[in-house]
């Protein structure tokens, strides 16, 4: 394989990764939020990735026997659970019954998804780097 396809396939990995992250960091930015712009309160966005190949043009010019994939964000979709009821009579947003619709967002679920996606991204960087140092000492077995 070419050390620039590494580059591409990991770099489309740090870009699904990235905006994975940032999805996630919304999740729990607004897991208070009880009113939103469309109504009721905010819901909780999940982030699904596929493989994508590359370019017909990438691969003629590879010489590779098989497929080579990289990874891409097919599609962000907005959770349907029905919203957690929270008696608070005080809060401005509360029913006649003083019970308060709150997104079903977990915190423990929003930090552990967070934590795979970081290691995702930091084994992508890793991989990055690795191709990095193989094409320096590659440069180097020249001289």
């Amino acid at each position: 394989m070419d050390i620039l396809n590494s580059f591409k396939i990991s770099s489309s990995a740090l870009k699904a990764q990235s905006i994975r992250l940032n999805t996630i960091s919304s999740n729990l930015a607004n897991i208070e939020t009880t009113s939103t712009p469309e109504g009721g309160p905010y819901k909780k966005k999940s982030v699904y990735f596929q493989s994508t190949p590359l370019s017909f043009k990438e691969q003629l010019n590879t010489q590779v026997k098989g497929n080579l994939q990289g990874v891409e964000v097919s599609k962000i979709i907005e959770d349907n659970t029905p919203a957690k009821k929270v008696y608070n009579p005080s809060h401005p947003d509360a029913d006649e019954n003083g019970y308060v619709e709150m997104p079903n967002i977990s915190v423990l679920e929003e930090m552990v998804d967070m934590m795979s996606a970081t290691r995702s991204y930091q084994a992508n960087v890793t991989a990055i780097k690795s191709a990095k140092r193989m094409a320096l000492k590659a440069l180097e077995i020249g001289r």
